[in-house]
């Protein structure tokens, strides 16, 4: 039931249909109502400087966006580097140092699969996962980092920081919950706005392919991968994002289909391996535009 709700939300906020049309329009009153909220509380906030260059990465709508690889992109350019993000999905609460020092200190459970992702890709950064920003952000500072990157910072208004945020296709251009916007671009918030394609271009490199392989994955929006399968996949499970996956419905995937390999993203790859069954890997990176990293140097050396 979770799941169907799930996938009908994303339906109705990026592919919607008569009716879902309708009643976006019906809710639209919500809508003004929920968005002068968080316009009033973006007004009332101040920035606070946290003593170390921040840069966020973020979109405005719910949902999937790419920020994940967009982040290791450019995370991966510093040296005494870390990541912060809220960690959605773990079986944990509070702070979690989740890398230092070059060592993964705890599992994917504690962690989340985005803070585990960060941790495997990024060799010496430090990863962080908080509710609350500012406490990540200064435990960052704390073990040595010069510079933190915040993945999904946008909202955070009480943080002085650089903002990119990614454009995200859409026909429904409204606030929540009549459209997919958790908040706009208010006026007087400064902010580089990133689109696909243009400032920045994945690169989708299949690692370990077979000739039989099925598609499983967790993430947001999922039909995104599309473009990107090989035409051996023949079979698709789309799970919500951040699924907790279980060993039995691995194994059910297997028993009923007799794949040579399931065909996982990476994000999916940091909760399966466990499980010890052949995986192949559909790794997405990106290439960042060179004018992005100048507005970071930019901004550091402010």
């Amino acid at each position: 039931m979770k799941q169907r709700f799930i996938f009908w939300v994303e339906n109705y906020f990026y592919d919607p249909s008569v009716f879902e049309r309708l009643l976006s329009y019906f809710l639209l009153p919500f809508s003004a109502l929920y968005c002068f909220v968080v316009y009033i509380k973006y007004k009332m906030t101040t920035p606070e400087n946290m003593g170390i260059k921040v840069i966020s990465v973020g979109n405005l709508t719910v949902g999937g966006s790419g920020k994940t690889p967009l982040v290791t992109a450019m995370a991966k350019e510093y040296d005494n580097v870390a990541v912060v993000l809220r960690g959605y999905g773990r079986k944990s609460s509070g702070l979690v140092v989740v890398k230092e020092g070059g060592k993964i200190l705890c599992d994917v459970q504690t962690s989340g699969d985005e803070a585990m992702l960060y941790a495997k890709k990024l060799k010496n950064g430090v990863v962080i996962v908080s509710e609350d920003r500012k406490a990540g952000i200064k435990k960052a500072k704390e073990l040595g980092a010069s510079l933190v990157f915040l993945d999904d910072g946008y909202s955070k208004h009480g943080i002085e920081k650089l903002d990119f945020l990614i454009d995200v296709k859409t026909p429904n251009r409204f606030c929540l919950p009549s459209g997919p916007y958790r908040e706009k671009l208010w006026a007087g918030k400064k902010a580089w706005i990133l689109k696909e394609g243009k400032d920045f271009h994945r690169k989708v490199v299949l690692k370990n392919p077979t000739q039989k392989m099925v598609l499983v994955t967790a993430i947001a929006r999922p039909h995104r991968l599309d473009p990107y399968l090989p035409k051996e996949v023949k079979e698709r499970y789309y799970f919500e994002d951040h699924h907790d996956f279980s060993k039995e419905e691995i194994a059910e995937i297997f028993k009923k289909h007799r794949p040579d390999s399931l065909l996982v993203t990476c994000k999916d790859y940091v909760k399966l391996e466990k499980f010890g069954f052949p995986l192949s890997i559909l790794d997405l990176d990106v290439h960042a535009e060179a004018w992005i990293f100048e507005k970071i140097e930019a901004y550091r050396l402010h």
